[in-house]
């Protein structure tokens, strides 16, 4: 799967363009679909010969913090079964408060 389509790499604003203490918008979702990783994708730009990504990640359920994160990083990445990660096709973007909300609420916790 195209972790990167054109179509997201189109939307995506720049590293650094969105307002901190603001609500941000989440563009897409990556997961391990064999472990409990996700990354919520705020922003992002081409350096270099990769694409450096900007949002949340979240491992067992914890929201560990904000942070930059590579494509080439991303495709490098394997889950406890060796499976690759995948992005959420079906993902609904949104302001980061109804992303995390959902999210919580999917996965059973009180958001």
């Amino acid at each position: 799967m195209q972790l990167l389509t054109e179509e997201l790499r189109a939307s995506l604003p720049p590293l650094r363009s969105q307002t901190q203490g603001k609500d941000p918008h989440v563009y897409a979702k990556f997961f391990t679909p064999d472990s409990n990783w996700t990354w919520f994708v705020l922003e992002g730009s081409a350096e270099d010969d990769d694409f450096v990504f900007f949002g949340y990640v979240f491992s067992d359920s914890e929201e560990l913090d904000l942070g930059y994160f590579s494509l080439r990083e991303l495709e490098s990445v394997r889950g406890g079964l060796r499976l690759p990660i995948e992005r959420d096709r079906h993902f609904k973007p949104g302001p980061w408060s109804e992303v995390r909300a959902r999210y919580k609420k999917e996965r059973g916790e009180q958001a």
